[in-house]
């Protein structure tokens, strides 16, 4: 096939080196982006007379009709080394020598990065409709769940008594700062670099800003060889979604261990489930594993990112053709975990009894049994010490702390009374960690409110 590059070069590339170089079955992705590019960039050059009006509407007529072709199938898309060359050569065949006038004033190198960057803007609101609808999921069940007792846990041991409501919502923040890396990462790709040509600028009186405005970009970037070797919002966007990668993943774990028999907290619908194929009895929690192996892809996408930019001089260098694949893949892997996260909680059911019952073991109301001292004048390191010898005490005898009788408690000290019942019950240590941010029903409530305010602006 012809080559737009051969000027220079007298023999063909090598058949390997071609099919190496060759970038189109994944930036084929990017024929609507790179279309609305050239129409807007042949629409610019018309309207500056950089080429006649007739060739403008010609070609803007031409890619118009290319695209509707490629939507509906009548078009495929082959024999080209890259989705920019397809469209141009098949533009030329259908309107002729006007066609080979689009690329005035730009290089691919600049044409390549804006096609990108349009993408990476769509691909950035989509991403933002599933987050909110998860968020939007979490703050659903969480105000669902504000009374639902269990135990919070640290280094995985029981540590302290909270909600269900409490426990999803602390999710709901952290998916919502997920939203906001993704605003950072959209207001930087909202700059448009077409126009910055090959990496230092054109001779031709271009508009940069009538191409940007009509591309729905926020305004132009600032210095030709950055714009053509930036990819800095592939950086962003990969890390974005990186950390709501990692989010998702704690998130599948927990579910993981909530559906064990031995847990047995949450019930996952059987439609995101699997069963096996030599033990009759199983459900497993295949969709959450298989959220929680995603992460680890995407971690790959970041690194070798990073990497990959890491040793590049300015400005355009071939070793950037590898950047879209990685953002496709990443792309394609969230959007599907995210949504199907947003499923599974929605038809997932909990058993609040077993949560409760698990809040009895373990000795949760061990600080309280402090804090109770402490309010009576106790110094808190001192009811810190006594409260870790009733606990050891209750492990010898077999009791609950609860179940010890206030004859027994007075004899680790005469400030126990009967009050001090009331201060150790599971649902009222809950209830009264009110304070901003705590795990109490209203607490929650009031973090849920905030966090729904906070989103109108995402």
């Amino acid at each position: 096939m012809d080559k737009l590059w051969k000027g220079r070069l007298d023999q063909d590339i090598d058949a390997l080196a071609e099919e190496f170089n060759n970038s189109l079955p994944v930036d084929k992705a990017f024929y609507a982006e790179d279309i609305d590019g050239s129409i807007a960039h042949a629409q610019m050059l018309g309207d500056c007379n950089i080429i006649s009006e007739q060739d403008s509407e010609n070609i803007v007529k031409g890619l118009v009709e290319i695209k509707s072709e490629i939507e509906k199938g009548n078009l495929i898309i082959k024999d080209a080394e890259d989705i920019h060359t397809f469209i141009e050569k098949q533009l030329t065949k259908k309107i002729g020598e006007a066609g080979k006038r689009l690329h005035t004033a730009r290089s691919r190198n600049d044409q390549v990065v804006t096609t990108f960057k349009l993408y990476t803007i769509a691909s950035i609101k989509s991403i933002k409709l599933v987050l909110k609808s998860l968020i939007d999921t979490l703050i659903a069940k969480s105000s669902q769940n504000l009374y639902t007792y269990m135990p919070g846990f640290t280094h995985m041991q029981k540590a302290q008594p909270i909600t269900l409501g409490f426990h999803l919502s602390a999710y709901a923040h952290m998916f919502t700062r997920d939203l906001e890396r993704f605003n950072v990462a959209l207001k930087h790709t909202l700059l448009c670099p077409l126009g910055s040509s090959a990496l230092a600028g054109t001779t031709f009186a271009i508009s940069r800003e009538q191409v940007a405005t009509s591309l729905g970009f926020d305004g132009i970037t600032g210095n030709a060889m950055d714009s053509v070797a930036d990819r800095d919002f592939v950086l962003e966007y990969l890390f974005a979604a990186n950390t709501a990668f990692i989010h998702l993943s704690r998130l599948a774990e927990e579910i993981i261990i909530w559906a064990s028999n031995e847990y047995g907290f949450i019930n996952l619908a059987d439609a995101y489930s699997t069963g096996s194929s030599v033990m009759p009895q199983k459900k497993n929690p295949d969709i959450a594993e298989l959220i929680r192996s995603k992460s680890a892809k995407a971690i790959g996408t970041l690194t070798t990112m990073l990497t990959l930019l890491k040793g590049l001089p300015l400005a355009y260098n071939k070793d950037l053709q590898e950047d879209k694949e990685l953002l496709l893949n990443c792309e394609k892997d969230l959007l599907s975990s995210l949504t199907l996260m947003d499923k599974m909680l929605q038809t997932a059911t909990y058993n609040a009894d077993k949560m409760l019952a698990s809040t009895k073991s373990g000795f949760l109301n061990a600080t309280d049994l402090a804090d109770y001292l402490t309010q009576k004048g106790m110094p808190f390191r001192d009811a810190y010490k006594l409260s870790g010898e009733i606990v050891s005490y209750c492990i010898k005898a077999d009791k609950t702390l609860e179940e010890l009788t206030l004859f027994e408690l007075k004899s680790f000290s005469t400030l126990f009374e009967q009050d001090v019942y009331v201060a150790i019950d599971i649902k009222e240590i809950v209830n009264k960690r009110n304070s901003a941010g705590g795990t109490a029903p209203q607490a929650v409530e009031q973090s849920l409110a905030q966090l729904n305010k906070k989103l109108l602006d995402l």
